[in-house]
Order: C-alpha cells, then structure tokens, then sequence
C-alpha cells in the first residue's frame, strides 16, 4: 500500500470510528452522560498522543520518531486519568519520575518500526525505563501511599528481575 493510500485508510478508519462514537450517542443517550467532561477530559490528552501513531502507519519508518512524543503524551494523559478517577492528585509528587520511561518506551517502539532488532531496542529503551521504575519506586516510598509501598517495591523486584533475565538470555543467542 502506497503512503497516499494509507493516509486515506487511516483518515477513513478516523471518520468511520468518530461517526460510530456520535452514533452511538444518539442510540444510547445515557452514554453521553458517562463521557461527561468533568471525568473524561484525560481522554482528549491521550487521544492526542494516540494520534502520533497513524502517522507512523501513514509515513512508515521514516516517522518512526513520532513513536517517542506520541509514548510521552499517551503516557502523560494515562498518568492525569488515574489522577483524575482516584482523586489522588498528589501522586504527582513521585508519579513524574514515569515519563523517562514513557520516553525509554518511545525508543523501544521506534527501533521495533526502524526494522532493528529487538535487543536493539530494548537497548535503547530499557534502561531508560529500568531508571524511571526505581526512580518511582524510590520517591513513591517516600512520597506516597503506604499501598504503593506494599505492591509497588515487590512489583519492582520481579520487574528488575525479569529485565535482568531478559538481558541474559538475549545475550546468550549472540
């Protein structure tokens, strides 16, 4: 498929999803009340960083780096959504040490599309999320709930863990 043909799938797909979201508010009234914007406006963020990701589809590996910004601003827009649902707004205290992950992920996604291999990638990515994991670890024992405490530094050991093992086992096959 050509860049041109693409762009006017993906355009399509876009006009066929947005028609099927307005239709189905004047189906079913009551789900315009579950999208009220008090709620919902993390949604408009992460579809904003969604849409870097179609022009990857339009453009192919030359748009590989939209990967990065599109993973930051999804990231960003997940982040002040569970803020947003859970009322924890304080979280941002430790929760901002995500998005050199967010930005590790980006790296990870655009070595995938530029063909590299998957060590590669994880290469380029991963350390950058391994740092931004122990960094919210670290300031979310300090800094958070007693929960984040309890899941969060076992959650981050198997983590570690599985990073580690990966790395040795993506070393062994070389």
């Amino acid at each position: 498929m050509s860049p041109r043909s693409r762009g006017s799938a993906v355009g399509g797909l876009l006009l066929v999803l947005l028609g099927l979201f307005l239709l189905a508010l004047q189906l079913w009234p009551n789900v315009g009340y579950l999208l009220r914007l008090e709620f919902t406006w993390p949604f408009i963020i992460i579809g904003i960083g969604l849409l870097f990701f179609p022009g990857i589809l339009v453009w192919g590996r030359g748009a590989a780096g939209l990967a990065v910004p599109g993973t930051i601003v999804t990231g960003i827009g997940l982040l002040l959504f569970y803020q947003n649902w859970s009322g924890d707004w304080e979280s941002w205290a430790y929760a901002w040490t995500l998005i050199p992950g967010m930005v590790g992920l980006g790296a990870v996604l655009t070595g995938l599309i530029e063909g590299k291999s998957l060590r590669w990638a994880v290469n380029a990515g991963g350390g950058l999320i391994l740092i931004s994991l122990v960094l919210f670890a670290v300031f979310g024992f300090f800094l958070g709930s007693d929960q984040l405490a309890q899941w969060g530094v076992p959650a981050l050991l198997i983590l570690g863990g599985l990073w580690l093992l990966g790395r040795a086992l993506l070393r062994g096959r070389t």
